[in-house]
Order: C-alpha cells, then structure tokens, then sequence
C-alpha cells in the first residue's frame, strides 16, 4: 500500500510540474545527438521534459541517431529540406508543450547545465526570456568572433535594444511569448528585438560556451551581409509597425516640398527669360515631385494594410500582461 502511495504521489507531482521543453535544431550533428541528450537529462534530471529535435534537412544520419534513442519524452520534427535556423527554431517552438521553451544548437557548443540557473532567473525576476552570453567564447577569430562582434554592434546602435550576445542560441522563453513572435526568414539572430516590439522583459546571463568537437560550423563571415539587411526589416517593424505613415509620410512630405521649391525657382527663372530645358535641375525637381507622390501613397497603402492586418484577424496593437482584481 506505501508502495502504490508512493506512486501515486509521483505520477500526481509529474502532472502538476511544470515542464520544459527543449528545442535543439540539427543539421549534420550525427556524432553529437547521443552526447547532447545525456547532458541534458543530466542538467534536467527530475524535471517533466520534452526534448524536441527538429531536424533541418540533415543529410548523414542525424535522424538515424535521434530515432535510435526511442525515448517518449524525445520527439523528432525531420523539415522537408534546409530551411535555415529561423524556420527550424520556429517549427520547434510551434510544436513544444512545455510553459517553458529552451532553444539551442545541436552541436555541444551550447551547455545544458545553464538551463536551470536560466530557468530561476526568468522564473525570479519575472522576465520573458533569458538570453545566454557567450562566455570565452571557443570560436576562430576571424570567421566567427569578429563577424559576430560587429553584427551585435550594429543591431545595439540602431535597435537601442542593449543585448550583449544576439548570437547565442540557447535562451530560455515563456511559452506564451516565444510562440507570439514571428521566426521567418533569418529572424532569430533578432529574437530579442521581436520580443521588445511584444512588450517582453528581457534579461542575460554568462553560459558557457565550449569548442566544437565533432562536425563543421555552418556559419561565417558571410552572415554579417545577411544580419545588415535583415536588419533593415526589423528597423521597420520596431519603429513604424504601427504607423508605416511616419516613415514614408514624411519622406513622401519633404521630398514633395523640395521638388515643389526646385520647380518654382525654375519657373521664376524661366519667367526672367532664362533657359531651363535639359537642366539636370529641372530633372531633379521632376524627380522628386514623382518620388513625394509615390512616397505618400505607399505610406497610404501600408496604413490601409495595417488596418486590415489587425482587424479581419480580430488583432490588438497593444498586449495586456497581466489583470488583478482587488479581494475586497
């Protein structure tokens, strides 16, 4: 009877934890699957988990590797071919269950024994996602730390967001917030500028960061190109999501008034008998009259778009984080 009591009492606390899942996108990490998973049980040991693979189009026998564990708390998402980190951290976190979300790469740089310290920092200071900061970071200089410092550089300068690390993969959310931001096309090394535009608190933390063993790196200096123009993208979203008309508005509105001026000091030159044709200033008025015009219609155009993106799905441009009623 104590037996069966006991029993019952811890198929009682594994239904009321909380669980946590974790979300690991691989691509060619064969050699690393069966290490990763011991670290974490390791790092997580008594906790109610889910581990989620989502497998980005491997082409060795990463999947082979995974499917060999047989574990009912690892589940395998296989993509149907490479769609980059951003579509595989979004598949994982569209299909986790837990009320927490951890993300990290699959290749052992990332350690899983900072998850619970992430874990008790987002659970005590309230936040909505905890960011890991690389710390003596195990990279080549040149093809990873330089590009990566620069990246990180530019998005502090012109996002205000203060993060030390965008690059670090492995960060801990609320399920709630991590499945209310939108991963397309390269978006994750911005996942804590999108979380800012929901409202989300944001806090960091040093991780441990150790050298690749097995496998090569997936990225390199190429990336910086790709983070400046994806940069532009978040620009947009951060500052005018909800009123595109302040931007393309009032470029459309200064451009207009140039063009306006370039082409009355033209007319009073012509009116003094002077000679305007063929004048590049003529040209340029002209151009900027057409620009002025295409500019207030596409900021038009956007605000009706907005309208429409927020209403027909019943949408608010505000997010309310939590309501209290007074006991008495």
């Amino acid at each position: 009877m104590e037996i069966e009591s006991s029993l019952e009492k811890t198929i009682t606390n594994n239904k009321t934890m909380e669980k946590i899942s974790v979300v690991v996108c691989v691509y060619n990490e064969e050699l690393n699957v069966k290490p990763l998973v011991d670290r974490i049980y390791q790092a997580l040991d008594g906790q109610n988990i889910e581990i989620i693979f989502v497998d980005d189009g491997s082409t060795d026998d990463t999947v082979k590797e995974i499917k060999k564990l047989d574990k009912k708390e690892i589940h395998l998402l296989e993509l149907q071919k490479n769609y980059g980190q951003s579509n595989a951290l979004y598949a994982g976190i569209e299909y986790a269950s837990g009320e927490y979300i951890v993300t990290m790469d699959g290749d052992l740089q990332n350690d899983p024994a900072d998850i619970p310290a992430m874990l008790d920092k987002l659970k005590k200071e309230d936040l909505d996602l905890v960011a890991g900061i690389r710390k003596n970071r195990k990279d080549g200089m040149f093809l990873r730390k330089i590009p990566s410092k620069i990246a990180n550089g530019i998005i502090r300068m012109t996002t205000n967001v203060r993060m030390k690390d965008y690059g670090c993969t492995l960060k801990v959310f609320r399920n709630d917030m991590a499945k209310s931001i939108g991963l397309y096309g390269e978006l994750h090394r911005f996942i804590p500028i999108l979380i800012h535009l929901e409202g989300g608190r944001i806090g960091q933390m040093d991780v441990a960061h150790h050298p690749r063993i097995h496998g090569k790196a997936k990225y390199g200096l190429n990336r910086t190109f790709k983070v400046v123009s994806d940069l532009i993208f978040v620009l947009f979203f951060l500052k005018y999501m909800q009123r595109p008309m302040h931007l393309f508005g009032v470029s459309g509105v200064f451009a207009f008034i140039i063009g306006v001026l370039i082409n009355l000091y033209l007319l009073v030159q012509k009116i003094m008998g002077h000679d305007i044709w063929g004048k590049p200033l003529l040209i340029l008025g002209l151009m900027m009259l057409l620009a002025g015009i295409q500019l207030i219609t596409v900021g038009l155009l956007a605000e009706l778009q907005m309208r429409t993106y927020y209403e027909s799905q019943k949408k608010r441009p505000y997010k309310i984080r939590r309501t209290t009623i007074g006991k008495n």
